[in-house]
């Protein structure tokens, strides 16, 4: 157990190491410093969308495309989609720098949405798509800085 603990803190220095080479500023801020995260993480949850919607690969794949485009992302690949066999759906689509990422799940009438993109980016926008042609009753978002 105390070899386990001492490995684990010796791959931990060494990250933050390389953490201090590769940004030296980063090391050396703390938590009310003015660093420039690179990216920003939008986390939502759409509540209360009609199953019929959620269940809609076409539509979802259509939304995560007018999402990417309204960020201000040109996309490179088309959307990943993977339907469950409990009705549930997942979609993603990589992009140039981050990423958009949904759950859809109609037995809960949820939808859980994950974009990642550079701090120049407003993710809200994405968001905004989403929330124009879903209707859902409530929706939550959460905003991080990242890098």
């Amino acid at each position: 157990m105390v070899a386990r603990r001492r490995a684990a803190a010796a791959r931990a220095e060494v990250e933050a190491d390389r953490r201090s080479r590769l940004h030296p500023r980063a090391a050396r801020s703390s938590p009310g410093s003015t660093v420039q995260a690179s990216h920003s993480h939008l986390s939502a949850e759409f509540l209360g969308v009609p199953a019929e919607q959620l269940r809609d690969g076409t539509l979802i794949s259509g939304l995560l495309i007018a999402a990417a485009s309204a960020v201000g992302f040109s996309s490179i690949g088309i959307p990943s989609i993977r339907a469950e066999a409990t009705g549930s759906l997942s979609a993603s689509l990589l992009l140039e720098g981050g990423h958009i990422v949904v759950h859809a799940v109609p037995s809960r009438e949820t939808l859980l949405f994950d974009i990642v993109s550079p701090a120049s980016h407003d993710c809200r926008k994405g968001v905004e798509v989403f929330a124009r042609r879903l209707t859902s009753r409530d929706l939550k978002t959460v905003v991080r800085s990242r890098g």
